[in-house]
């Protein structure tokens, strides 16, 4: 299992994302679309061909149907998967993060949280859980084995005991994406005050983690006396990368994130200049020019401002031809989403600019509304280059 999924670099907005290719809605919990992606029914077939010689030996003479028996084995197994994440989407919803979706997928499951948690408390509860809720099922389920029969039933009870307990304690390996990995981010979260260090720290983790798991089977010989298979490595492989991709994704993010508060919407605004939409565009260059203005925005008869001059289309206009156009026909018309705030910064920048993607936008001081507390344009490619700069 997966830990919770963090949203990406600008995050939950208010309309739910649409569903992932591959995938299929079977249902909901706590609000939440419970989905099937399609590399289930790969792991599916799997553990039914893995478990069908052992269903033969429990029940012999069932022929075809004891990989029917694997398979209804493999959706009881994801049940109790579906129950360790369902586990992290309420414990989430009480402390008010939206959560979009639960994913069943290869390797077990991922819910999506829509927004970061705020305090390292709220990040290890979260995260905790989902092992926690493992364990609690495999222990019922090995209490069962000393009431159930023998036959099919109990070999299903030793399976869920077995599978939920491994799943319970390797979750809390501390290395992200695991569920310990954000149990290890909280602890270093909550130590030093850091969430983007207690992010990278559980990221190495990860990191360790992918590379032992790469080498277990080279280990299976001298610890267990066990000779490692062609599947063995394969399986390795498989986890490892997807440890290893998962761990260096979260350092990367939480790189990138710290250099975010160096983001300042007022820092990095153009000086505007405001010109009637039907001047004419030659006339409104030459405006900006002696004024020194690094942007124009277009304003109705009464001042309002209606457009913002596009600078890509600008430049894409023959100069010969500008004494004859509008500057109205080079503006993008002010959309409620391309006025944001001049005191914006950091991450709440980015979702700001990522809710409507533009290259321009019209930065209005708090409280200011229409052609008033106008503070200047902000242009994407200004953030881009601050960002990549790392400065503000």
């Amino acid at each position: 299992m997966a830990d919770p999924e963090p949203p990406g670099d600008g995050r939950a907005t208010a309309a739910r994302p649409t569903r992932p290719p591959g995938t299929f809605k079977v249902g909901t919990i706590a609000g939440a679309d419970v989905l099937v992606s399609s590399s289930w029914f790969i792991v599916a077939a799997l553990i039914a061909v893995v478990i069908a010689p052992r269903v033969e030996q429990v029940e012999p003479g069932l022929g075809a149907l004891k990989y029917v028996a694997g398979l209804a084995f493999a959706v009881v197994l994801y049940l109790s998967v579906l129950l360790h994440e369902a586990s992290h989407a309420v414990m989430a919803q009480r402390y008010g993060y939206p959560i979009s979706s639960i994913t069943l997928h290869f390797l077990g499951g991922m819910t999506a949280i829509e927004a970061e948690t705020t305090k390292p408390k709220q990040e290890f509860v979260i995260a905790v859980v989902g092992p926690l809720t493992s364990l609690a099922v495999g222990a019922a389920a090995f209490g069962l084995w000393f009431v159930v029969p023998d036959g099919l039933l109990l070999l299903a009870v030793e399976g869920l005991a077995v599978a939920n307990l491994l799943v319970g304690v390797l979750n809390l390996v501390p290395g992200l994406p695991l569920d310990g990995g954000r149990v290890l981010k909280a602890a270093v979260w909550g130590a030093t005050k850091d969430q983007h260090r207690g992010t990278i720290a559980a990221g190495w983790g990860g990191r360790i983690t992918a590379v032992l798991v790469l080498l277990w089977p080279l280990a299976l010989e001298p610890l267990l006396g066990v000779q490692a298979e062609l599947l063995d490595f394969l399986l390795a492989f498989v986890v490892g990368l997807f440890l290893w991709t998962g761990a260096t994704a979260a350092i990367t993010s939480a790189r990138v994130r710290r250099r975010l508060p160096h983001l300042v919407a007022r820092d990095l605004a153009r000086r505007t200049l405001a010109v009637p939409e039907d001047l004419p565009l030659a006339e409104a260059v030459r405006r900006a020019q002696d004024a020194q203005a690094g942007s124009l925005v277009t304003v109705a008869a009464d001042g309002t401002p209606v457009g913002l001059v596009n600078e890509a289309a600008l430049l894409a206009t023959p100069e010969d031809r500008r004494p004859w156009v509008a500057t109205s026909t080079v503006a993008r018309t002010l959309e409620p989403g391309l006025r944001i705030s001049a005191g914006l910064a950091g991450e709440e920048l980015v979702r700001a600019i990522s809710r409507t993607p533009a290259t321009e936008y019209l930065l209005i001081e708090d409280g200011g509304v229409e052609g008033e507390g106008v503070y200047g344009v902000l242009v994407t490619a200004d953030v881009d280059r601050a960002f990549r700069e790392g400065r503000h």
